[in-house]
């Protein structure tokens, strides 16, 4: 799971179909999940990649029903406005965080891992 932080309009959509388009087709078409609240993109022989804006849940249990564990168990989960998830939020998990950057138009990033994460990290030292 990748949870991306910040604040609007900070970089978390614009990260997300570029994650996307790399894993998938760079032509794909990538919609912000504003107002569906997940998307979900792959194919029979990609591994699936679960969008998820929470912006708009007004309780951390209305995630079950947008299939949250689901996507937990079979791909890969990008999650903005991840603190909607309270108690429900994997402690195993990637944490990026979005913010302004020192010139107009740029952006900062600050990644923290779970233990989990920081040996995937590891193994692609070697790659």
């Amino acid at each position: 799971m990748i949870a991306l932080r910040g604040e609007l309009g900070s970089g978390k959509t614009s990260f997300a179909r570029a994650f996307i388009r790399a894993r998938l087709a760079e032509s794909i078409e990538v919609p912000s999940p504003t107002f569906t609240l997940v998307e979900i993109y792959g194919g029979e022989s990609d591994l699936p990649i679960w969008h998820f804006d929470l912006y708009r849940l007004s309780a951390a249990a209305e995630a079950r029903e947008l299939g949250f564990e689901e996507a937990l168990g079979e791909g890969i989960s990008l999650i903005e406005w991840p603190e909607r998830l309270g108690p429900l939020l994997p402690a195993e998990r990637l944490d990026l965080t979005f913010g302004a950057g020192p010139t107009p138009g740029s952006r900062t990033v600050a990644a923290a891992a779970s233990p989990s994460w920081h040996n995937r990290i590891e193994g692609l030292r070697g790659v």
